[in-house]
Protein backbone atom coordinates (compact mmCIF):
# COMPACT_ATOMS: atom_id res chain seq x y z
CA UNK A 1 0.00 0.00 0.00
CA UNK A 2 2.24 2.70 -1.31
CA UNK A 3 1.38 6.25 -0.23
CA UNK A 4 -2.01 5.36 1.14
CA UNK A 5 -3.35 3.67 -1.98
CA UNK A 6 -5.84 1.21 -0.60
CA UNK A 7 -6.30 -2.12 -2.29
CA UNK A 8 -3.40 -1.50 -4.66
CA UNK A 9 -5.25 1.30 -6.38
CA UNK A 10 -8.40 -0.82 -6.65
CA UNK A 11 -7.76 -2.10 -10.11
CA UNK A 12 -7.76 0.82 -12.50
CA UNK A 13 -4.44 2.62 -11.93
CA UNK A 14 -5.69 5.59 -9.99
CA UNK A 15 -3.36 8.40 -9.23
CA UNK A 16 -2.44 11.34 -11.37
CA UNK A 17 -1.55 9.29 -14.43
CA UNK A 18 -3.06 8.76 -17.83
CA UNK A 19 -5.43 11.61 -18.55
CA UNK A 20 -4.15 13.48 -15.51
CA UNK A 21 -1.03 14.65 -17.30
CA UNK A 22 1.54 12.17 -16.04
CA UNK A 23 2.31 8.52 -16.69
CA UNK A 24 0.83 5.93 -14.36
CA UNK A 25 4.24 4.63 -13.35
CA UNK A 26 7.78 5.83 -13.03
CA UNK A 27 9.14 3.74 -15.91
CA UNK A 28 10.17 0.94 -13.55
CA UNK A 29 6.67 -0.44 -13.05
CA UNK A 30 6.02 1.45 -9.81
CA UNK A 31 3.09 3.80 -9.39
CA UNK A 32 3.97 7.48 -9.02
CA UNK A 33 3.16 9.38 -5.87
CA UNK A 34 -0.23 11.01 -5.65
CA UNK A 35 1.41 14.35 -4.82
CA UNK A 36 4.71 15.83 -5.92
CA UNK A 37 6.83 17.84 -3.54
CA UNK A 38 4.87 20.62 -1.87
CA UNK A 39 1.51 19.69 -3.41
CA UNK A 40 0.09 17.93 -0.34
CA UNK A 41 1.13 20.92 1.75
CA UNK A 42 -0.98 23.20 -0.47
CA UNK A 43 -3.98 20.86 -0.44
CA UNK A 44 -3.88 20.65 3.35
CA UNK A 45 -3.60 24.42 3.64
CA UNK A 46 -6.63 24.85 1.38
CA UNK A 47 -8.71 22.35 3.35
CA UNK A 48 -7.70 23.94 6.66
CA UNK A 49 -8.46 27.41 5.26
CA UNK A 50 -11.98 26.20 4.41
CA UNK A 51 -12.48 25.27 8.07
CA UNK A 52 -10.30 24.22 11.01
CA UNK A 53 -9.68 20.47 10.79
CA UNK A 54 -7.87 17.66 12.55
CA UNK A 55 -5.61 15.15 10.82
CA UNK A 56 -8.15 12.37 10.43
CA UNK A 57 -10.67 14.81 8.96
CA UNK A 58 -8.08 15.90 6.39
CA UNK A 59 -7.53 12.26 5.39
CA UNK A 60 -11.29 11.75 4.98
CA UNK A 61 -11.67 15.01 3.04
CA UNK A 62 -9.01 13.99 0.49
CA UNK A 63 -10.52 10.52 0.23
CA UNK A 64 -13.91 12.12 -0.41
CA UNK A 65 -12.50 14.45 -3.08
CA UNK A 66 -11.07 11.42 -4.94
CA UNK A 67 -14.24 9.37 -4.63
CA UNK A 68 -12.44 6.90 -2.39
CA UNK A 69 -9.63 6.29 -4.91
CA UNK A 70 -6.94 7.69 -2.59
CA UNK A 71 -6.60 8.28 1.11
CA UNK A 72 -3.27 9.59 2.38
CA UNK A 73 -1.83 7.69 5.30
CA UNK A 74 -1.40 9.24 8.74
CA UNK A 75 2.34 8.77 8.16
CA UNK A 76 2.13 11.32 5.36
CA UNK A 77 -0.45 13.70 6.85
CA UNK A 78 0.89 14.24 10.36
CA UNK A 79 4.50 15.04 9.40
CA UNK A 80 3.16 17.49 6.81
CA UNK A 81 0.97 19.12 9.46
CA UNK A 82 4.02 19.39 11.73
CA UNK A 83 5.97 21.01 8.89
CA UNK A 84 3.15 23.47 8.21
CA UNK A 85 3.10 24.35 11.91
CA UNK A 86 6.90 24.77 11.99
CA UNK A 87 6.62 27.06 8.96
CA UNK A 88 4.01 29.17 10.80
CA UNK A 89 1.34 28.44 8.17
CA UNK A 90 -1.08 26.69 10.55
CA UNK A 91 -1.61 26.68 14.30
CA UNK A 92 -3.54 24.64 16.82
CA UNK A 93 -7.09 25.92 17.21
CA UNK A 94 -9.50 25.59 20.13
CA UNK A 95 -10.90 22.09 20.21
CA UNK A 96 -13.69 20.40 22.14
CA UNK A 97 -12.15 16.93 22.19
CA UNK A 98 -8.80 15.23 22.33
CA UNK A 99 -8.16 15.74 18.62
CA UNK A 100 -6.06 18.78 17.80
CA UNK A 101 -7.75 21.12 15.33
CA UNK A 102 -5.58 23.12 13.00
CA UNK A 103 -6.41 26.59 11.70
CA UNK A 104 -4.67 28.61 9.01
CA UNK A 105 -2.56 31.59 10.02
CA UNK A 106 -2.18 34.89 8.18
CA UNK A 107 1.09 33.57 6.73
CA UNK A 108 -0.71 30.41 5.63
CA UNK A 109 -3.41 32.45 3.90
CA UNK A 110 -0.72 34.51 2.17
CA UNK A 111 0.92 31.26 0.99
CA UNK A 112 -2.44 30.06 -0.37
CA UNK A 113 -3.07 33.38 -2.09
CA UNK A 114 0.40 33.28 -3.68
CA UNK A 115 -0.30 29.77 -5.02
CA UNK A 116 -3.98 30.23 -5.90
CA UNK A 117 -3.73 28.77 -9.43
CA UNK A 118 -1.72 25.75 -8.28
CA UNK A 119 -4.19 25.07 -5.45
CA UNK A 120 -7.17 25.28 -7.81
CA UNK A 121 -5.43 22.89 -10.23
CA UNK A 122 -4.67 20.42 -7.41
CA UNK A 123 -8.25 20.40 -6.15
CA UNK A 124 -9.48 19.96 -9.74
CA UNK A 125 -7.08 17.02 -10.23
CA UNK A 126 -8.37 15.35 -7.06
CA UNK A 127 -11.95 15.83 -8.24
CA UNK A 128 -11.02 14.41 -11.65
CA UNK A 129 -9.64 11.27 -9.99
CA UNK A 130 -12.98 10.93 -8.19
CA UNK A 131 -14.94 11.48 -11.40
CA UNK A 132 -12.83 8.92 -13.27
CA UNK A 133 -13.26 6.41 -10.49
CA UNK A 134 -17.02 6.87 -10.58
CA UNK A 135 -17.04 6.28 -14.34
CA UNK A 136 -14.81 3.19 -14.25
CA UNK A 137 -15.37 1.55 -10.89
CA UNK A 138 -18.83 0.07 -11.30
CA UNK A 139 -19.39 -3.39 -9.84
CA UNK A 140 -20.59 -4.81 -13.15
CA UNK A 141 -17.40 -3.71 -14.96
CA UNK A 142 -15.24 -5.23 -12.21
CA UNK A 143 -17.25 -8.45 -12.36
CA UNK A 144 -16.94 -8.69 -16.14
CA UNK A 145 -13.20 -8.00 -16.01
CA UNK A 146 -12.81 -10.65 -13.33
CA UNK A 147 -14.73 -13.14 -15.46
CA UNK A 148 -12.53 -12.38 -18.48
CA UNK A 149 -9.38 -12.76 -16.42
CA UNK A 150 -10.52 -16.09 -14.96
CA UNK A 151 -11.48 -17.48 -18.38
CA UNK A 152 -8.20 -16.32 -19.89
CA UNK A 153 -6.10 -17.78 -17.10
CA UNK A 154 -8.01 -21.08 -17.34
CA UNK A 155 -7.91 -21.29 -21.15
CA UNK A 156 -4.34 -20.06 -21.56
CA UNK A 157 -3.25 -22.55 -18.92
CA UNK A 158 -4.36 -25.46 -21.10
CA UNK A 159 -1.40 -27.43 -22.33
CA UNK A 160 -3.38 -28.33 -25.47
CA UNK A 161 -3.69 -24.68 -26.57
CA UNK A 162 -2.45 -24.40 -30.14
CA UNK A 163 -1.18 -21.29 -31.88
CA UNK A 164 -4.31 -20.67 -34.03
CA UNK A 165 -6.48 -20.76 -30.89
CA UNK A 166 -4.13 -18.36 -29.13
CA UNK A 167 -4.33 -15.96 -32.09
CA UNK A 168 -8.14 -16.25 -32.05
CA UNK A 169 -8.19 -15.31 -28.34
CA UNK A 170 -5.98 -12.29 -28.98
CA UNK A 171 -8.21 -11.22 -31.91
CA UNK A 172 -11.34 -11.45 -29.73
CA UNK A 173 -9.75 -9.33 -26.97
CA UNK A 174 -8.57 -6.74 -29.54
CA UNK A 175 -12.04 -6.67 -31.14
CA UNK A 176 -13.74 -6.15 -27.77
CA UNK A 177 -11.31 -3.33 -26.92
CA UNK A 178 -11.98 -1.61 -30.24
CA UNK A 179 -15.76 -1.89 -29.80
CA UNK A 180 -15.58 -0.44 -26.29
CA UNK A 181 -13.37 2.39 -27.52
CA UNK A 182 -15.98 3.30 -30.19
CA UNK A 183 -18.89 3.46 -27.70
Amino acid sequence: MRHGMRGGGRGFGYGFGGRHGRGDDDGRGRRRRMFDSGELRLVLLKLIADEPRHGYDLIRQIEELTGGAYAPSPGVIYPTLTLLGDMGLIEAADSDGAKKLFAITAAGQAELDANKDAVEALIARLAEVGDERQRTDSASVRRAMGNLRAVLMNRLGDRDLDEPTLHAVVALIDEAAQKIERL
